[in-house]
Formats: C-alpha cells, structure tokens, sequence
C-alpha cells in the first residue's frame, strides 16, 4: 500500500515556481486575473463607506434627492462588484482547468516514456491517483487557492486602512479578539494539513486495492478469496473514512469558533460604539459601518485558513506529481539512425542483464540471426527466453554487451523507428475495450480497413470476425472480455501483421490456444515468416522443429545451440525436454 508521506510546506517557493511554469503560456490571464482581484479587494471595503455617509448625511439630515443619489451609486457598485466577481470566477476556473489539462498530459507522455521497471516496481493504482486525483487538486490551486489568499488579504488591509481611517479606537476596540482568530486558525490549519496527508495516502491505498483486484478478480473468485479480500477491503474503506471524518472534524470546530469570535467582535463594537454615540462623539453610520466592517474582516480571515487548506492539498499533490515527473527512469532515446527499412539481420554480442543489481538473469549471451531465419528459444520458466525479446525491443536496457540490428547498435536507432521494424506477439493478449478494427490499428489513421482485412484473412481470423454483431467494428469491452483466448490470439496476430514488420518475436503465442486454432496459427505464422527474421519462444517444441536453429537456455545461460535433429543426437538438455513432452503427449493420448 501507498505508506508515503509529504511534508506539503506551503511556503514551498521552489514548488510553486514549477508550478507557475504552466501558467506562462497563458500569462495574460494570469495578469487579468490579478487585477481583478485587486479591483475585488477595493470594491468590497466601498460599500460600508457609501452606507455611512448615505446614513450620516442623507438620512440624518432628510436629504431624499441625497438618498435616492446614493442608494443609485450603492446600486451601481453592487453591478460593478458582481460583474468584476463573475469574471474572476470565471477566469480563475479556466486558468485552472488549462493548467491542469497541459500537466495531466505532459504527465501522461512522461509515463509512457517510463521503463517498464518502473511499472514493474509502481502499483497502477498510484499512478491513477497521480494522473486523476492529484492533478484535479491543482485546479483549486489555481482556481480558490492562491488567487483567493491573495484576494483576502488585499481586502484585509484595505479594510484596516479604511477603519483606521474613519476611527482609529473604535478599530482597535474591533481587533481585540482578532489574536484568538488568528490563534484558531493556526491550529486549524496545522491540523488539516496533518488530516489532508492521512486522506490522500488513504485514497491512494483506496485506488491501488480497487485496481488491483478488479483487474485480477478472476484470481479471487478463483480461489475462493472473496471473503478475504472484502474484509480487506473494508479496511481500507474504514481508514478512508476515518481520515476523511477528522478532516471534517476540524471544519466541524474552527468555523463554530470563528463565528463565536467574530460575534463577540460585533458584540464589543456595539457596546463601545454605542457609548460613544450616546456621547455623541460618534455617529450612527460610521457604527453601522464598523459592524459591516467587522463581516468583512472576519469572512477572509476564515476563508485564508480554508484556502490555505485548498494550498496545502495543492503542495502535497505537486509534490507527488513533480517527484513523478523527475523520475528520470526511462529509456534514452538519444539515437539517431532511422532507416526507412531493414533487412533484419539480429545480433547478440556477450550480453549480460539483471533486473536487480547483478542478480543476472542473462549471463554472457551470443547468437547471430540472418535476414529471414527462424531460431527458437526453449528451457525451462525463469531461464531467460522472455529477457531476450524485450531486451530486443529496448523495453529494458542491458548491462554489458551489445546488440544489433543489421550490424547497429539498437542503441544508435531511434527508439519509435526500431520497434516499428520488430513485432510481438505475446503469449498474454491485451486488447483495448474498443472495436476489433481499433485494437488491430491502434487508432494508426495510416492503417485502412483493407489492410486489416488483408492481415485477418491471412492470420486466418477474417472469417471468425464478420460473423461477430458488427465485425470489425465489434466492441471486444475491456481486456478482450468477449472474445475467447484463441479469439484474441488470432488478433493479436493481425495487430501484427499489419505493421509489416521485417522482425517477428513469438512469445509462446500458441501456448494457450487449442489444438485446432494452433494448426490455424502454425499455418498462418508460416506464411508470416516469409521473408521476415523470426524468434520463437516455445513451450510446445512440436511447433519448432523446422526452425533453422535452436537455442537452450538455462539459468540465464545458452547450454545448447543447433537444429531439431542435432539437439536430439546430442541427448542433452534438448532432448531430455523433447522426451519429457512426448511421454506427456503420449499419456495424455
């Protein structure tokens, strides 16, 4: 589970300067917003004056033409005012939700450009969370959070200056309970910025759980696991909860005592205000006033320890997405060779690769592959067969050695431009929840329909797609869940095809087929190979024995090279496995 944990600094500056870099391309917003909320803070802090004066001149003395001119210009400030609000809350939230969209997809590239050990090593529920949650949250930073404490401050001390201004005691009577605010709010906001980790690192969890055993529900149900995991799963929601009810609890108390605070600042103005009228040394509209005031000071003070709030969970948020975008675990993609074709020419040169440290999984391998060969990678699981194609591919990059494509070096390649000249095809199929037609393409606009047509009939998959609700326009819903695993085989194998690709990789491909949809698939991929390098992973070594040479790996190391014929005369490694599936195939028969 997500046990990770952010400090969150809202005086962060270096956080909120990377942050601010998203703003630049749109900066005359960013400007218009800032004067709209200087306006905001000056239009506000008016009306108590106009009230005031309207009372103390106006009324005090029956002047009606007086009235009737001021309640106008009141009027008129209310228009203005609600026009300048509208603005900003518009603008704000469009600024926002501007930035959020240019970070959710530089994210989302910089994702894609992530080795797949990142992906081996990160649960896909966290980076949901990443790409969803977290970039939802900075849209209030830019939106509510930061614009808004700008906002509230400015009108604090515009008012001040105002009070000040019209009556320096009686403002200093109306402060007096300001520190106690000022005290909750601290504690408010220390509290909150506690209660806002443990409810992200809660749904963090909360995601991660959901994804994962969604995704391998099968594997529950198939094991009588659901008991288990619900109670799991309840527990987690229970500390979802938990964490989001603190964080209620908090709001629960500051805002009774904010509003306590401030009506016991009401309640001291009028009891000195009033004295002083009585007196006769101040008049009732500047006592009004002072009470209108005394709103309109208080109401940003609580809403900065809420902003401040909407802040915090933007840091902790940014945080999480900066450290993903600093990850710089991907593979360099500095080469430059980009040839229109290839002859397909494979070479492996003392390769060694470990996952982890020098934990070797591949230890000094060496083969050469011509242009159209065929060679086939068998042992045992965990040998390295599988290392070999996606070290191949560059999903993985080696640690000693090299390869080549063609007598280059598949690091000199551009990385887009080598994998469009190798296809494979896994022994796990995943397909899109989408039309087959998609899921063939990709969405490659470059790809017609006759091209995909031309790829199933020669697969041997056409005839199975046109009898399907739609054919090739079929929605196969997510992970291929409608079709049967032959099914999404064959069109894992069209997907390939049609790339025309000058390397095939076959990882195992028939290993999880019937007996007569792998007579299809042998047939097809025959057709497949013709004039095109081809490399087999087998488990079924009946499907290999035309190959133009063999490789036995074992323990990350090749024990045994040759065709089918010399492996078997060897009575090694080869044959002891050719052996031990022909007693199996026998007994089973």
């Amino acid at each position: 589970m997500d046990k990770e944990t952010t400090s969150g600094n809202i005086v962060d500056l270096k956080v909120l300067r990377r942050l601010f870099v998203f703003a630049r391309p749109y900066k005359a917003i960013f400007y218009f917003l800032i004067f709209l909320t200087v306006s905001l803070s000056i239009v506000g802090p008016i009306r108590p004056v106009i009230i005031q004066r309207t009372i103390d001149n106006n009324v005090a003395n029956g002047d009606y033409p007086g009235l009737v001119n001021m309640i106008l210009l009141l009027l008129g400030l209310l228009i203005v005012q609600a026009i300048i609000q509208y603005l900003h809350t518009y603008y704000s939230g469009w600024l926002g939700q501007n930035i959020i969209k240019d970070i959710r997809i530089k994210l989302y590239k910089h994702i894609q450009s992530l080795k797949l050990q990142f992906f081996d090593k990160t649960p896909i529920g966290r980076l949901v969370t990443r790409n969803v949650s977290d970039i939802e949250t900075l849209a209030e930073v830019f939106s509510t959070g930061i614009a808004g404490i700008i906002s509230d401050v400015l009108q604090i001390l515009v008012i001040l200056g105002v009070m000040f201004y019209m009556d320096w005691t009686l403002t200093l009577v109306s402060l007096a309970l300001f520190p106690l605010l000022i005290l909750a709010t601290y504690i408010f906001k220390e509290k909150i910025k506690v209660a806002f980790n443990e409810v992200r690192t809660a749904v963090s969890n909360l995601n991660t759980f959901v994804q994962e055993h969604i995704t391998g529900m099968n594997i529950v149900q198939i094991f009588n696991s659901e008991k288990r995991e619900f109670e799991k799963f309840k527990e987690i929601n229970r500390e979802h909860r938990r964490a989001n009810i603190r964080s209620v609890m908090y709001y629960a108390v500051y805002f009774p005592v904010a509003e306590v605070i401030q009506a016991a600042g009401i309640g001291l103005i009028v009891w000195y205000g009033g004295g002083e009228l009585v007196q006769g040394s101040l008049q009732f509209g500047t006592l009004i006033a002072f009470i209108m005031f005394n709103n309109m000071f208080f109401r940003p003070i609580r809403m900065i320890a809420d902003r401040f709030n909407t802040l915090q969970m933007g840091i902790v948020s940014s945080n999480r997405i900066l450290d993903l975008l600093d990850n710089t675990d991907h593979i360099p993609d500095n080469g430059n060779h980009q040839p229109e074709e290839i002859k397909g020419e494979v070479k492996f040169d003392k390769v060694w690769f470990a996952y982890n440290d020098e934990d070797w999984v591949l230890r000094d391998i060496s083969f050469d592959v011509e242009q159209g060969e065929t060679i086939a990678l068998v042992g045992a699981t965990g040998a390295g067969k599988s290392s070999v194609i996606n070290l191949l591919s560059r999903f993985y990059e080696i640690n000693k050695g090299e390869i080549a494509v063609d007598g280059t070096d598949i690091t000199t390649y551009d990385l887009a431009n080598l994998r469009k000249h190798i296809a494979v095809v896994l022994q796990d199929v995943f397909l899109f929840s989408g039309s087959i037609r998609d899921n063939i393409t990709l969405k490659n606009p470059d790809i017609s329909l006759e091209k995909v047509k031309e790829a199933a009939e020669l697969v041997g998959a056409h005839s199975f797609i046109e009898r399907l609700p739609g054919g090739y326009d079929y929605n196969v819903m997510e992970r291929g869940a409608t079709l049967s695993v032959g099914q999404r085989q064959l069109i894992s194998f069209v997907r390939a095809m049609v790339y025309d690709p000058k390397i095939i990789v076959l990882d195992e491909a028939t290993s999880s087929v019937d007996t007569e949809t792998e007579e299809l698939i042998q047939e097809a991929i025959q057709k497949m190979m013709q004039g095109r390098t081809s490399i087999v992973i087998a488990h079924r070594l009946s499907t290999i024995q035309n190959a133009n040479k063999i490789l036995v790996f074992d323990k990350g190391e090749i024990v045994e090279q040759g065709t089918h014929s010399k492996l078997l005369e060897k009575d090694g490694v080869y044959a002891q496995l050719h052996q031990m599936q022909y007693k199996e195939v026998a007994r089973i028969a």
